[in-house]
């Protein structure tokens, strides 16, 4: 499952990523400050998608068992 994972944690943990350092882009009292907020809010986006990399790892994984 880890691999499975991993791979999606990939795709997610990029999307999530993206998502935080426009919510800094976008809040005009956040892009004042946007050179340090950038790295900060683009890790958060990062850690908080390993949650459900894992949740859709177990979903993928629990349909492929079940058809094979």
């Amino acid at each position: 499952m880890l691999k499975v994972a991993i791979i999606v944690w990939l795709m997610l943990g990029t999307v999530f990523a993206g998502v935080a350092i426009m919510a800094v882009l976008t809040i005009p009292s956040l892009s004042s400050q946007g050179m340090q907020l950038i790295p900060i809010a683009a890790g958060i986006g990062a850690l908080v998608a390993i949650p459900f990399a894992v949740l859709v790892a177990r979903r993928i994984l629990a349909v492929t068992i079940r058809k094979a």
